[in-house]
């Protein structure tokens, strides 16, 4: 069961690329209707795209076991929770913050394995 954890944590990096994508396009359509915050939504979205593409960069290359890499995507999983808490706080939100949470909480309990000996 041990040997498959790093590959779930690899997937729910994916997973959270893929949920912060569906965000962003949200977003994205969620500029049209109000036309005073339409640059508003659009940094939206193109923050959650990129945050995105670094949740994909991370899970490519979280088994890679080199030091920045776990090290970048722990920094970047803290960063996407304090900053998710920091914001209007919602439903979506806390789903997101307990997924971040939980992706951080076994990265650093299975470092071992993500991390060269």
């Amino acid at each position: 069961m041990k040997r498959n954890l790093p590959a779930f944590v690899q997937y729910l990096f994916f997973f959270t690329a893929i949920v912060l994508m569906a965000l962003g396009v949200g977003s994205i359509f969620r500029a049209g209707p109000s036309p005073d915050m339409k640059l508003i939504y659009m940094v939206y979205a193109i923050l959650m795209f990129g945050d995105a593409l670094a949740m994909l960069a991370c899970g490519l290359l979280i088994r890679a076991r080199k030091t920045a890499v776990f090290w970048s995507a722990a920094a970047l999983l803290s960063l996407t929770i304090v900053l998710t808490i920091f914001d209007q706080f919602g439903l979506v939100d806390l789903f997101f913050v307990l997924l971040n949470s939980f992706t951080l909480g076994l990265l650093i309990i299975l470092r071992r394995d993500f991390l060269p000996q």
